[in-house]
């Protein structure tokens, strides 16, 4: 099994630099739809339901502070993922890999996995929260 960080560093390799926001949404999207598709994680780590949208906290700590994100920052390892990894990865690409970082949050905030686990958290505030693979498997089935 991958790690979040083999995840994102196949992501910057496939797409180039981008922003932080950026990378943590498609990093999410990409986990939401293996759950769905192949039934299994994509990686173990967890994500949580922040204020502006989902984030793996173990990628958070190691980007912290940094907006543009370059391909090998996180010292994973691309070649990590399986073919049927790397295979919904890329389609994952495709459908939101040309989006802006802010239509990518606004999607994940219209999205009833992130609502239902900010429930009760004020909204600004950071919240700890775990998204829950079957909350996403849930709601990305029924698309």
């Amino acid at each position: 099994m991958a790690t979040a960080h083999d995840v994102a560093d196949f992501i910057l390799a496939k797409l180039g630099a981008m922003s932080a926001m950026k990378l943590q949404k498609l990093v999410y999207y990409s986990q939401a739809w293996h759950l769905t598709w192949a039934e299994k994680p994509l990686f173990e780590n967890q994500i949580q339901a922040w204020a502006n949208g989902p984030v793996v906290p173990a990628l958070y700590q190691a980007h912290k502070g940094k907006f543009l994100l370059e391909p090998g920052f996180f010292g994973g390892k691309p070649d990590a993922l399986s073919d049927d990894e790397r295979d919904t990865v890329e389609r994952v690409l495709g459908a939101y890999g040309d989006k802006s970082p802010q239509w990518l949050s606004d999607l994940t905030h219209a999205e009833s996995p992130w609502r239902d686990a900010r429930a009760g958290i004020p909204d600004g505030d950071r919240g700890e929260t775990t998204i829950g693979h079957d909350a996403m498997v849930e709601y990305y089935s029924s698309l």
